[in-house]
């Protein structure tokens, strides 16, 4: 398993921003329409502000229609796309992720090849062949200099899967390119030999290739069940599980990258840029990030799903954790703009920095200025204010998580120190000020994992979650630091902070104008 939790990952990264973003701005009638016949789906988290505002995607954003653009709106809520115009305004809207694309059912078969890259666990192998069995693909199995090559040989075999050999070790994203080199059909399918696919798994993910703008499709990778606490902690918090809500996936939004334990890409867009072989960790994360400057659109579609073999045990666990932590530097090298591990936004990070240092007022202040700042903004640009005070309530609440989970993270062995440091004033006044401070450090080592048991009710008591993803966060946060000193960059350990407020703009395109009516 190669893939890494990085900045963007949800189980990682931190956006805390509860308030609107920058809308898409201006026109947007140089966008590839989505193609006919295909339909769109609003995302749960969207709501209609007015007749012509619409409020959601990630990051969130508000966007405006001209009185055509709605009319089209309307029409694509019962009916798939019919014409150019309501195309791109269906593009516009899914790239924002306000809305996600219905492919439609009858999608033109498109030859696919499945690439299965190994090193050692040739009953692993079999497993996973098995599963793939039920599949009429042609499969490609690449082993990766195992010394136990008649084991992975024999279970090639069995399932009538290509073998391809590399003599030595080279890493699972050369792996990969020699399988890539090998294929000759239009579509690729990656999946790892610790994994486990349902029967169809391709063929529900194949329609999103009627789309020529797509780029790669992956579907939700659970755990197996695993026994005992390492297991039921991993049923909850695998890395490479990116949730239940479908995205468009970029740095920064929902989903921030695709694992390739498993996924399906269209290979054409890895012709110039297929997996860089200099990453031995991380080589996938680079690969979707650079498919997205490229101008591919991927999809992360989780109703599809594959099975994927955990840890059993501790050491194994946080010793993944630690691989992964490792590759950020190396990518915050390659992506500097996609990297950063928490994103704050000015007055809800001010907020929670005066809580913690036990100015109430400053604190009120602060939260006043980012409750009235939105209020501002959106009343010039003629957007109900309803519901300000919650959003900015829930963004102070965001911050505060992921100023906890950075430190703990990044910072890990001053929260404790600060916590368990000697009780020696005997002043009432001091006890009470050194009392506040370790409430404020405590506050941000267990409000994250408090919060999150509470939210995903794991097997695990909340006693043992909590240490469960306070070590969790201390493996990955080594490996980072480790990585950041083997490159002698800090770059992956830096936040980002956005200053300027946001601003709602007019979308436009060719929806402004009628739309063109169906053929007969």
């Amino acid at each position: 398993m190669t893939s890494t939790s990085t900045s963007t990952s949800t189980s990682t990264s931190t956006s805390t921003s509860g308030q609107p973003g920058p809308a898409i701005a201006g026109s947007y009638a140089d966008r590839p329409p989505l193609p006919v016949g295909f339909g769109i789906s609003l995302d749960p988290g969207t709501k209609r502000l007015a007749g012509d505002l619409l409020f959601g995607g990630s990051p969130s954003r508000v966007l405006r229609l001209s009185a055509a653009g709605v009319a089209c709106l309307d029409r694509l809520a019962s009916q798939p796309v019919d014409s150019v115009p309501a195309g791109q305004l269906a593009r516009a809207l899914t790239d924002a992720g306000i809305a996600h694309p219905s492919p439609p059912e009858s999608a033109v078969p498109i030859g696919v090849t499945v690439i299965v890259p190994v090193h050692e666990r040739p009953a692993m192998l079999d497993r996973c062949l098995a599963a793939l069995a039920a599949g009429h693909q042609p499969v490609i199995v690449v082993d990766d200099g195992s010394a136990d090559q008649a084991g992975i040989a024999a279970a090639a075999s069995r399932h009538g899967a290509r073998l391809i050999r590399l003599e030595r070790n080279r890493g699972p994203a050369a792996a990969r390119n020699a399988g890539l080199r090998a294929a000759t059909t239009e579509l690729v399918a990656f999946i790892d030999s610790d994994c486990v696919a349902g029967p169809g798994w391709i063929e529900q993910l194949l329609p999103h290739f009627a789309d020529p703008a797509v780029g790669a499709v992956a579907p939700r990778v659970v755990p197996l069940p695993g026994a005992g606490s390492a297991g039921a902690y991993s049923a909850s918090n695998s890395s490479l599980d990116l949730g239940d809500q479908q995205a468009l996936v970029r740095p920064g939004g929902r989903v921030g990258y695709l694992p390739t334990a498993a996924l399906l890409v269209r290979r054409g867009a890895l012709a110039d840029q297929p997996f860089d072989e200099r990453l031995r960790v991380g080589e996938d994360v680079d690969l979707i990030w650079r498919l997205v400057e490229a101008g591919w659109r991927i999809r992360y579609q989780p109703q599809v799903r594959v099975e994927h073999d955990e840890p059993a045990s501790w050491p194994g666990l946080l010793a993944r954790r630690f691989r992964y932590g490792s590759s950020a530097a190396a990518l915050a090298r390659r992506h500097p703009s996609a990297i950063a591990p928490l994103r704050l936004h000015l007055l809800p990070a001010l907020t929670v920095a005066a809580l913690l240092g036990r100015r109430p007022v400053a604190a009120g202040l602060a939260f006043g200025a980012a409750v009235a700042s939105t209020s501002v903004a959106l009343r010039r640009a003629g957007v109900p204010r309803e519901g300000v005070l919650n959003a900015s309530w829930q963004a102070t609440g965001q911050t505060w998580l992921g100023i906890g989970r950075y430190g703990t993270q990044f910072a890990a062995p001053l929260l404790l120190a600060g916590l368990i440091r000697p009780w020696l004033a005997s002043r009432p006044a001091t006890r009470r000020q050194l009392a506040g401070r370790r409430l404020a450090l405590a506050s941000l080592l267990l409000g994250p994992p408090v919060t999150a048991w509470f939210s995903r009710r794991p097997r695990l008591d909340p006693a043992r979650y909590a240490i469960a993803w306070i070590a969790d966060d201390i493996g990955y946060g080594a490996g980072v630091w480790t990585g950041c000193l083997a490159e002698r960059k800090l770059a992956a350990l830096r936040p980002s902070l956005l200053v300027r407020p946001f601003r709602i703009h007019r979308l436009r395109g060719s929806a402004s104008r009628p739309a063109a009516p169906s053929a007969p």
